[in-house]
């Protein structure tokens, strides 16, 4: 039998996960959380509340100088960083706000990801080591108003014109868009659907900004406008034709997005267990009666699969074993999860609960945007349902 010394029963960490992650994991996760802490905390509460992330040009830089955009890229001043590395990076920025996290997701995950992996040399020159900087912002360009969980019917267009491109069309809900300096933007084409690299000063592209959303209001969401936007040959990404591209993209998003759920899910978690310990009722704390205690039961078992799902998967990643509809699993989980962790959080808080002087209503209402980008719970099902039984019902 073992005589080993047991380390004392952690509340935050009640089934001791840290001890899954090498000091250079722990490095990284305290760098970020130190960053998040001190630039964003202090602050999401008012930028939520006005709707505005007024900061971002400046933010994007020190996220660059963390590393912490296209982290898990090589080359062209990115990080080289794992799978888990990326994801516990997520975690910690959507434990400030989930904007936040959008913002370096869109930048790595999509826009730099896409030119990393399918773009020519030039491009990757041109574009990745001043967006890994933060001195240029991306968008990713693929939803539609009339086309979010079917991309294949797509509407934008690129037609050739000469030696040139010319795009039109119109993009919907675009993270970072009206800030970007360059867009990843997806068309139908004669040869099927391609990525075109649009630098957004290019005369017939705008981003109108989109106004009056409820969810993730710490965050720039435009709509992209391309009328005639005309580019050279060479604006096309080459190494990609098809579904496929874009498809690759979101999959590596969704990824990070599996720790970023868990991040808002542990801020409101945190915070209903301290409440919990001060607030008082009927001559004790709250957190001394067992219906508290059932929920922040509950709430604790419910996180701490979730970190430990996305630690799997980012295992699988690093190896380079994940596969996609695993990625969903991961996703439709996760969010669901963390959706009722911050639900259940409110209730502990009581009136509280409902006041920006809490986190929980914050993260709440930006879940409702995360459980629907990347895939909406339906289609994560149904990308399950199609693993489980070798039976497409996308189409019915």
């Amino acid at each position: 039998m073992s005589h080993a010394v047991k380390a004392p029963f952690d509340p935050r960490d009640p089934l001791g996960l840290d001890d899954l992650l090498t000091a250079e994991d722990k490095a990284v996760r305290d760098t970020v959380r130190g960053w998040a802490t001190d630039r964003v905390l202090p602050h999401a509460a008012g930028w939520y509340e006005r709707g505005e992330l007024p900061e971002i040009r400046e933010l994007a830089r020190e996220l660059g100088s963390l590393g912490a955009l296209g982290m898990q890229l090589t080359g062209y001043g990115c990080a080289g960083a794992s799978a888990v590395q990326y994801g516990l990076a997520c975690l910690e920025l959507e434990a400030a706000d989930s904007g936040i996290r959008s913002l370096v997701s869109v930048q790595g995950s999509l826009a730099m990801y896409a030119i990393h992996r399918f773009g020519s040399d030039a491009h990757k020159e041109r574009w990745l080591p001043s967006m890994a900087a933060g001195e240029v912002i991306g968008c990713f360009g693929l939803t539609e108003p009339d086309h979010g969980s079917d991309p294949a019917g797509m509407r934008t267009r690129a037609v050739r014109d000469g030696a040139d491109w010319v795009l039109d069309g119109r993009k919907m809900w675009i993270t970072n868009g009206s800030v970007a300096g360059v867009a990843v933007v997806w068309a139908t084409t004669e040869e099927g659907v391609r990525g075109f690299v649009v630098p957004t000063d290019t005369p017939g592209f705008s981003a109108p900004e989109i106004r009056h959303k409820w969810s993730l209001r710490a965050s720039v969401t435009s709509e992209l406008v391309l009328d005639g936007v005309r580019l050279p040959a060479d604006a096309v990404l080459p190494e990609v034709t098809g579904l496929r591209g874009p498809l690759s993209c979101l999959n590596h998003a969704r990824y990070g997005i599996v720790w970023g759920a868990m991040g808002a899910a542990r801020a409101s978690f945190e915070a209903a267990l301290d409440y919990a310990g001060e607030r008082e009722q009927f001559g004790r704390p709250i957190g001394a009666f067992q219906l508290t205690q059932a929920k922040l039961a509950d709430m604790a078992v419910e996180l701490h699969k979730g970190i430990l799902l996305a630690h799997h998967l980012g295992q699988r990643m690093d190896a380079g074993t994940l596969r996609p509809e695993q990625v969903s699993f991961g996703k439709l989980n996760n969010v669901r999860e963390a959706i009722e962790i911050c639900r259940t959080a409110r209730t502990i808080l009581g009136a509280n609960g409902i006041s920006l002087e809490y986190p929980v209503m914050r993260h709440a209402t930006n879940l409702e945007s995360v459980l629907t980008y990347e895939g909406t719970v339906e289609m994560h099902q149904l990308v399950l349902g199609k693993a489980l039984t070798g039976i497409d019902a996308f189409r019915g």
